[in-house]
């Protein structure tokens, strides 16, 4: 299924499509359609990094924003890839023949950004609501820039992101990754939990806000996604934004990471999944 079809004939906006906010200093989040870019640099900077690309058609709302945050800087010194979906990685292909800058991706999610894998289509019985009926019709393919994508270090450090990590958490793909700064707690989830409920088309339409498990429909391994949110909170970070949804932080936060890690399997997996 290809992306046009996916997106003109699906209805999968919601209400805070175009919505931008400084989450923090350094760190501005974009709402396109129904999955989170972020732009990493103070306002201003002459030296930023945009994190994931967006859904299929978004190459020049991301231009046009980073345009107005770095007041008119150029390119990104790199892209940071939390995973190769095709909500998190639609614009990429065109933004790269503009801007010919590093992407950085888990080893193991190389192969989808390399045109050698596929991911699963989407599970239509993982339940939640109307979204996940509606996955089977989701690009799936897996894109080949080949030219610009680079295997993240080995020791954990984000190009061109001082201070930061990343951390493999895998689950919802092989390769996904989260980014976590110690020095303010402040955590960049990707889809390994998310702060909506995807599957739901009401949810994901008006994005209230709930910790949820990574998307059912898309998620590969949920033995090792339990395993990473429990990684994630462990790290006690004090703020999260996450690939769909919005920010949360403080108490919210730590108690929600409880609560859907203590009933995981009730309310993140599956229906049809055996326990």
């Amino acid at each position: 299924m290809d992306n046009d079809f996916s997106e003109s004939h699906l209805p999968v906006f919601s209400l805070k499509n175009g919505f931008g906010e400084e989450v923090v200093e350094d760190l501005y989040q974009y709402v396109n359609k129904i999955v989170n870019v972020f732009f990493y640099g103070e306002a201003t900077s002459d030296q930023w990094v945009l994190i994931d690309a967006g859904m299929p058609h978004a190459k020049e709302d991301i231009i046009n924003v980073a345009k107005e945050r770095f007041e008119n800087k150029g390119k990104p010194a790199a892209i940071i890839l939390t995973h190769g979906h095709f909500d998190h990685v639609g614009a990429l292909e065109p933004l790269l023949e503009e801007w010919d800058v590093p992407v950085y991706a888990h080893e193991q999610e190389l192969p989808y950004l390399t045109g050698k894998k596929n991911y699963p289509k989407g599970n239509p019985e993982a339940g939640g609501g109307l979204v996940s009926s509606m996955s089977p019709m989701f690009p799936n393919h897996g894109i080949d820039i080949s030219k610009n994508v680079r295997k993240l270090p080995s020791n954990g450090e984000v190009p061109e992101m001082a201070g930061w990590k990343w951390v493999h958490t895998p689950g919802h793909t092989e390769g996904h990754i989260s980014l976590f700064r110690e020095e303010d707690g402040f955590l960049i989830a990707g889809d390994a939990f998310v702060t909506v409920k995807q599957e739901s088309l009401y949810n994901v339409i008006t994005q209230n806000k709930h910790i949820s498990g990574p998307p059912r429909y898309f998620t590969s391994d949920w033995i090792k996604a339990k395993h990473s949110i429990e990684e994630l909170a462990a790290l006690s970070p004090k703020k999260a934004v996450t690939g769909h949804g919005m920010s949360m932080e403080g108490e919210e936060l730590r108690a929600s990471l409880k609560d859907l890690l203590d009933n995981f399997y009730e309310k993140a997996t599956p229906e049809d999944r055996p326990h």
